[in-house]
């Protein structure tokens, strides 16, 4: 549980994520969706409950050293450096997961086991050929495929991502719906989304949180065909589905 004041953004809230997995969180505006994930990243401490990450309790257990487990978040809002290279943004995240010191970011970059990692990682979102191009050059969506492959960097058993479709065109939706595919089982996925679209293409499981609770959890085929769900939230999103 999660309060901000009198309003209880998490409320008697049950999730339970299976391994490789993809399970999608979707609810209105102001369900809750973005504390949740903010509470299993641990960026926002719980009132109430308790967070179990492989069978350890990590309700307390500060962002980093959730991390170092094998978590890790996108978020709604880009946090790439825009001054560095592709190559030298996903570089810092290899360096950090490596354990390896910031101190002289250009010389680690140049070590071979960071370059050609990251460059591996490059490839597999699909952005190896603009490696060496100037991060801010890139389109959006190509800055949601880096935040990916930094994601990705630290090896991490389940990925949080917050909204990855956001502010995305059509044919950058379909690549990312295709990247994250491409991932789908080598990684847990926690997937706050609400393009509908996508969701229902990817997710095993989905979740419908509605203020602060969620009234259903199953299979896309489930919710598509849960009438308390149409009325609570899909409505007539559900007729496109």
């Amino acid at each position: 549980m999660k309060a901000f004041g009198g309003l209880k953004a998490t409320d008697n809230l049950n999730l339970s994520v299976e391994k490789g997995e993809l399970h999608a969180i979707i609810g209105p505006n102001g369900a809750g969706k973005t504390t949740l994930i903010s509470q299993l990243c641990g960026t926002l401490r719980p009132d109430a409950g308790q967070i179990l990450f492989k069978g350890r309790d990590i309700t307390r257990m500060p962002p980093y050293r959730r991390a170092g487990l094998g978590m890790a978040r996108s978020f709604q809002i880009t946090s790439l450096i825009m001054d560095m290279s592709v190559l030298d943004n996903v570089a810092l995240a290899v360096q950090a997961h490596q354990g390896s010191s910031f101190r002289f970011i250009r010389a680690q970059r140049s070590i071979p086991q960071i370059r050609d990692k990251a460059m591996e990682l490059l490839a597999r979102v699909g952005l190896a050929d603009k490696a060496h191009m100037p991060t801010r050059a890139l389109s959006h969506g190509e800055h949601r495929h880096i935040e990916i492959a930094i994601a990705l960097a630290a090896d991490a058993e389940l990925m949080l991502l917050d909204e990855p479709m956001a502010g995305l065109g059509g044919d950058e939706s379909r690549a990312m719906i295709a990247l994250l595919q491409s991932i789908k089982g080598t990684h847990s996925i926690v997937l706050i989304e609400h393009d509908m679209d996508a969701v229902f293409a990817l997710a095993d499981r989905i979740s419908v949180l509605v203020y602060g609770h969620i009234i259903a959890t199953g299979s896309p085929a489930d919710i598509r065909a849960n009438k308390q769900v149409e009325a609570a939230y899909l409505g007539e999103e559900s007729e496109g589905i």
